[in-house]
């Protein structure tokens, strides 16, 4: 019970210290617990269906802005370490019978080990050399598994695996508190040190090694834990379809991600998430006009891109938020002094 008391009062300081003290993280919060409490008002096993994809790509897109957006790694092939993990989790349950649980991680391992792979060759490229090799490497991989279908099952993918658990309840609940734990994580990694690395890389990589950093280690670390939890995402998404299959490798998966973390706002982690809880259930929703659904949803894209350049979670967060000049801290914006450092506002 003391055990219990003291975790118990260590959440209540960080709620108090790191949650309430700024409103961008308290609609967070809110956000979570709504999501959490949704199959409380409705178990649509269709609404619950849409939510349980949204939270599986969530988890990508984050994974996609903890590489590309705060270490400057622009990649365009980011479906790799989806589809590595998605027929690792696949090949690992159908022929090794690994539960969910198990085989899961086991194919996030794979596409940490899919990172390594593609990061090392591209350490000394920059820009559009790294974009489009990048690029390249998903399209091998699906090349790979068209000329071994036997293992891989060619262009009809991998199909009968195990599900999440039976229960749809049971299935979102497992998602979204798995989502909720993996964008937290990554949003506490952009937050430490490492994250400040990471920034620093992106603005200016040559004055970081200068200062002494082994930039070559974190930027393979960076392409390792996105990686990872892209790979988390890929598995969570074979268990829950009972399929790996070639789409999880497609070009339009890696533009997809691009596409939902730049509306949302790069270098935010919060910002990838949001937009997929915008876009996914809008593009599900514009299914009822077949004929005009990818125009209405090119329209959405652009009017958010043409008044928010910087994406909709930062155009939202500098409106109730203001930096602080002097310790770069962010602030409600009806505060006149720092809260950290006392300094004046205006």
């Amino acid at each position: 019970m003391d055990l219990i008391r003291f975790y118990v009062r260590k959440l209540i300081t960080v709620i108090k210290g790191e949650v309430l003290v700024l409103p961008s993280r308290m609609v967070v919060a809110v956000f979570f617990l709504t999501l959490l409490g949704l199959p409380m008002i409705t178990q649509d096993p269709y609404f619950l269906r849409i939510l349980i994809l949204t939270s599986i790509f969530a988890i990508f897109a984050a994974s996609w802005d903890l590489l590309s957006g705060f270490t400057g790694q622009m990649n365009f092939g980011h479906a790799l370490f989806f589809g590595v993990g998605a027929y690792g989790a696949a090949l690992l349950n159908l022929h090794l019978h690994l539960p969910p649980w198990g085989s899961i991680p086991l194919g996030a391992l794979a596409s940490v080990l899919a990172g390594l792979i593609i990061g090392i060759p591209c350490l000394r490229l920059r820009g559009t050399y790294l974009a489009l090799t990048t690029l390249a490497f998903p399209i091998i991989l699906m090349g790979i598994i068209f000329a071994i279908p036997e293992i891989t099952g060619g262009e009809l993918g991998i199909s009968g695996i195990d599900r999440l658990v039976r229960s749809r309840v049971a299935q979102y609940y497992i998602t979204v508190v798995v989502m909720i734990v993996l964008v937290v994580v990554m949003w506490k990694i952009t937050d430490s040190n490492i994250g400040i690395i990471f920034h620093a890389i992106r603005e200016d990589e040559v004055a970081v090694r200068a200062s002494g950093i082994n930039t070559t280690r974190y930027k393979l670390m960076a392409f390792c834990l996105s990686g990872f939890f892209a790979g988390i995402a890929g598995g969570l998404y074979a268990h829950f379809m009972r399929i790996a299959g070639p789409s999880t490798l497609e070009v339009s998966m890696s533009f997809q991600v691009v596409i939902w973390s730049v509306f949302g706002g790069v270098v935010t982690i919060w910002g990838p998430v949001g937009a997929v809880f915008i876009l996914f259930p809008l593009l599900e929703f514009f299914r009822f006009w077949p004929e005009l659904r990818m125009l209405l949803f090119a329209i959405v894209i652009l009017l958010i891109l043409l008044f928010m350049p910087q994406g909709l979670l930062p155009w939202i967060r500098d409106k109730i938020e203001n930096e602080c000049p002097r310790c770069k801290i962010r602030n409600v914006a009806t505060r006149k002094t720092c809260r950290i450092c006392a300094a004046s506002m205006h």
